[in-house]
């Protein structure tokens, strides 16, 4: 039986606490300082871009597997995707650029979520815009729909080129159902070839044609996000396949009688965390 003078009051619990928020507090402090050496250390070694996806993907996936307890982990993953995207804003300040045209409240969600208040927010009515925006900046990142109707305009063609933009990850991380921002996207910026993780790649494939047959046979092997209009000049495909099973997708579209005209790579990003429910989910 625990007797009442092991019972701790209110008033202790509440300096735990206070301690427990100081020694937070305290740390993300002591994280800053060590960024401002890194930061010299970067120019110091002339680095690329801020922006190191695989690590973020590799530090993102022991938080979900480290975590328990009552403390949501929707709230964990926010407050860790802000840390990292304000600490990289620090290190070398960006913008995020958005496009509103798949439903303004659902991006705006996504972009706090993942990058908080500090780093700006830029919005674009369409994905193309965000594409040049990223284009002619120096390190600005773009959040483009991840998921789109059939049908729509081939935005993912701006991609191909060597020195376009290109697809870096996908978001949100933590993959489930009732995400608090569940829309995926994929983020775009100038190629990072030194860190990127390429677990999943994302093609831009011209086909001579699109049918439901040729969307049936591929299914088994690739995700086609979306596809452009069918026409005399053929569909252009995005398409996303675990790394090295490209040819696989291109086999089975050719099979189905889609006639591959061209593939070219346009990004890549980390395999999502299936979590609760989702967890059987293929990637």
């Amino acid at each position: 039986m625990t007797s009442p003078s092991s019972i701790p009051s209110l008033s202790d619990l509440r300096a735990e606490i206070d301690r427990i928020d100081e020694q937070m507090h305290r740390l993300l402090m002591e994280r800053g300082e060590i960024i401002d050496r890194l930061v010299a250390v970067k120019r110091n070694q002339t680095e690329g871009s801020a922006f190191r996806p695989a690590r973020e993907a590799a530090m993102m996936r022991r938080l979900v597997e480290r975590h328990h307890g009552l403390l949501p982990l929707d709230t964990v993953e926010s407050i860790w995707r802000v840390i990292i995207s304000t600490f990289t804003y620090v290190q070398a300040p960006y913008a995020v650029h958005a496009d509103l045209s798949v439903g303004e409240p659902l991006m705006r969600d996504s972009a706090r979520f993942h990058f908080g208040f500090t780093t700006p927010f830029v919005p674009h009515m369409g994905p193309r815009g965000v594409i040049e925006a990223v284009a002619a900046s120096k390190g600005d990142l773009g959040l483009l729909p991840a998921a789109a109707p059939y049908g729509g305009e081939a935005w993912w063609t701006a991609l191909e080129p060597a020195n376009a933009p290109k697809i870096i990850a996908r978001l949100p991380f933590v993959d489930r159902a009732d995400h608090p921002a569940a829309l995926p996207v994929f983020v775009v910026s100038h190629p990072i070839n030194d860190a990127a993780v390429t677990e999943v790649e994302v093609w831009s494939v011209r086909v001579s044609d699109w049918s439901p047959k040729a969307a049936s046979a591929v299914s088994a092997t690739a995700e086609v996000v979306a596809a452009s209009d069918g026409s005399l000049s053929g569909a252009a495909l995005l398409m996303s396949v675990p790394a090295g099973t490209r040819d696989r997708a291109l086999a089975a579209l050719t099979e189905a009688g889609a006639g591959v005209r061209g593939a070219v790579l346009a990004g890549s990003h980390a395999v999502p965390y299936r979590h609760g429910a989702d967890a059987s989910a293929r990637p």
